[in-house]
């Protein structure tokens, strides 16, 4: 028994001893694969994913620049069928730029009633919601469209991600997916305050305190005290402009909730359009051939003989 035992010991060892050896074979073919790329960047698919990349010099390399090309063609050549089912998509990505248009529409309109000063800011709320013809409707489908906004980027998240949809070669976008969810919930933060009311007074305040834990930009978070931030040079006092949610915090939040976070986010939207262009169209299973598109097979017709001097 001991020798079997032994024996049985020996052949463990050796499988493990093979395996390891086996393993570093592995691990040393992929860093030479990856000191080759670090060499040639432009073909690893970490580029691939986030700058356009000229094809191959073949004859139909003239076609496919045209055809892959957003300018020059618009419209995919090709498009999975599938792919475009509601049932697939639930169209969250269509809808959330769809009320994106309504927003800015909408809040071109409201800005002409609206001054951000904290002696009128209130005030032109009031005014619009009980003076202006059809000012009350206006602002509650600013607010309700910028509620839908923010449940349509959800599900349009949730649905990218359940269905694989950020895996190779669309994992770049997925990033720049996750920006605009941030732009977006930003967007939805700095409009609360705009009202000048209660409910927005308190929102903000609450929100900027967390700021003061934020790690190295927050003098109440870690390494904040070390990198010299205090109650008034931190990151909370750069949101609020000043130590307190004032006037300069109103103003502050009005022209990133009008101007810089727009536009930033308009700017992240058509590169997140154009990368889906660039990267086949939207994502979907493989293609299903319906019912009614296969056809049967048709066997080879069969030979009649007929009697000699028959016509």
């Amino acid at each position: 028994m001991a020798d079997e035992n032994g024996g049985k010991r020996t052949g463990v060892l050796d499988r493990v001893r093979e395996d390891a050896e086996d393993i570093k074979k592995i691990v040393r073919e992929k860093g030479k694969e990856e000191i080759e790329a670090l060499k040639d960047p432009e073909k690893t698919q970490l580029y691939r994913s986030i700058f356009r990349v000229k094809h191959e010099e073949t004859p139909r390399s003239r076609s496919l620049g045209v055809l892959s090309n957003v300018f020059l063609h618009l419209h995919p050549a090709k498009v999975n069928r599938d792919a475009t089912r509601y049932n697939y998509t639930w169209g969250m990505g269509g809808i959330t730029f769809y009320l994106f248009i309504v927003l800015t529409f909408t809040g071109v309109l409201l800005m002409f009633y609206y001054h951000p000063s904290k002696v009128q800011a209130f005030r032109d709320i009031l005014y619009l919601e009980n003076d202006v013809p059809f000012g009350k409707l206006l602002r509650n489908m600013h607010r309700w469209a910028a509620h839908l906004m923010i449940i349509a980027v959800w599900l349009h998240m949730f649905r990218v991600f359940l269905t694989g949809s950020y895996k190779k070669p669309r994992e770049f976008n997925w990033c720049i997916g996750v920006l605009l969810m941030v732009l977006t919930l930003l967007l939805s933060f700095t409009g609360y305050l705009l009202p000048d009311d209660q409910l927005g007074f308190w929102a903000v305040t609450v929100g900027t305190n967390m700021a003061r834990a934020t790690p190295g930009l927050g003098h109440e978070g870690p390494f904040g005290s070390l990198l010299g931030m205090t109650p008034y040079n931190d990151v909370r006092f750069a949101l609020l402009g000043g130590s307190i949610v004032d006037a300069n915090a109103l103003l502050r939040a009005y022209i990133w909730h009008c101007i810089a976070i727009p536009l930033i986010a308009s700017v992240f939207m058509g590169v997140h359009f154009w990368r889906v262009r660039k990267d086949g169209g939207i994502s979907g299973p493989a293609p299903v051939m319906l019912e009614s598109e296969i056809k049967e097979e048709k066997g080879p017709r069969p030979v009649i003989m007929r009697p000699s001097g028959m016509v």
